[in-house]
């Protein structure tokens, strides 16, 4: 692989704060307080809190979520993260997958991200929840794709089967940071491997199936290892990959180490669509379900089912009348990725205001 090129200095963490590009709008608005709203109604949580994630007002605002299911305790104690740890999770809700689907379905939404904790404590770790969500959001809302970012299931390629075989149009599971700070960032149930075998595995069961992870930066890793840990990704068929800043949810928390600039992340983003990623979204602000890649997957999604309908009609009409039919291309995404890649800029720059 070639040496990856120098980037800008990084700002290093002091007392006057984060750095400017790390500053967002206050959440607010009514299709905002609509998705919390109903959220709440239906007992059901979103990461977008549980993380904390700064994103939250503009993907909300703009009518995309990812939601949360089988409760808001997770098995493992990964050292970024601010969801709450415990031995055992809470009891599952069987009514979680019907609720979940009717919100998707009232609020209209295009296309959603569906995760979870990790549930170690239950036999099946929650595939088979997993699997029923997909099934319940296919029957309320049929015209919403569906992205699920699913744990490692202990590397149990069975329990992976259930979910592959629900059919979601993306199957995404981070494997969060480079090799060497795996036992440091993560829980030690974790590992790098095991999630390049889940990725790995998603395409062995389903070679037509999207997949997608996400890296951290700011733990200390260095510029050869990100560059490393890009490359193993695509090595496993990855298609999708975002690249955010580390931001500390709490004292208690793993520190951050350095503040990447925007600069930096766009030489990430280059780097990637060059390894042969289909899409990168890179930036400070960019998380794991950043509404700019789910406007893109959304967009190829789409494309890709136009193709097989073309297909499907062309062939019908060949084994009609076998007259030949030149079927039409599938338009390029050039001006996709720019409009997405707008999207980031516009919030790498944004301010807090009250």
């Amino acid at each position: 692989m070639t040496a990856p090129a120098a980037l800008p200095p990084v700002a290093a963490p002091s007392a006057a704060g984060k750095p400017r590009w790390l500053k967002v709008k206050l959440p607010g608005g009514e299709r905002y307080t609509g998705i919390k709203g109903r959220a709440r109604e239906l007992k059901l949580s979103t990461v977008c809190e549980e993380a904390r994630c700064p994103n939250i007002g503009e993907c909300w605002g703009a009518g995309t979520a990812t939601f949360m299911v089988m409760g808001d305790i997770c098995t493992r104690g990964c050292r970024f993260c601010a969801v709450t740890t415990r031995r055992n999770g809470r009891p599952l809700d069987p009514d979680e997958p019907r609720n979940l689907a009717e919100a998707i379905r009232e609020l209209d939404l295009d296309y959603v991200v569906v995760t979870s904790v990790d549930r170690d404590d239950l036999p099946d770790q929650g595939a088979d929840h997993f699997a029923a969500c997909i099934r319940a959001i296919r029957a309320h809302a049929p015209k919403t794709k569906v992205e699920v970012l699913i744990p490692d299931f202990r590397g149990d390629q069975g329990l992976l089967a259930q979910v592959v075989a629900a059919r979601p149009d993306v199957i995404a599971h981070n494997i969060e940071t480079v090799e060497a700070l795996q036992g440091t960032v993560r829980d030690p149930r974790a590992g790098y491997q095991q999630s390049l075998d889940v990725l790995e595995g998603v395409k062995r069961l389903d070679p037509t199936m999207f997949t997608k992870s996400s890296i951290m930066v700011g733990h200390g890793e260095s510029e050869a290892e990100l560059h490393e840990t890009m490359g193993d990704l695509r090595a496993v068929g990855a298609d999708f990959l975002t690249l955010g800043q580390y931001l500390q949810p709490s004292q208690s928390h793993l520190p951050v180490r350095a503040y990447h600039p925007p600069e930096s992340f766009k030489a990430w983003e280059l780097a990637g669509l060059a390894m042969g990623f289909r899409y990168v979204a890179s930036g400070p602000l960019v998380r794991s379900s950043y509404k700019a890649a789910e406007f893109f997957i959304h967009q190829a999604l789409v494309e890709r089912a136009g193709d097989h309908a073309q297909h499907t009609a062309t062939d019908a009409v060949l084994n009609t009348s076998r007259l030949p039919v030149r079927p039409t291309q599938a338009a390029p995404l050039p001006a996709l990725e720019a409009a997405a890649e707008g999207l980031q800029d516009i919030v790498a720059s944004l301010e807090i205001r009250p």
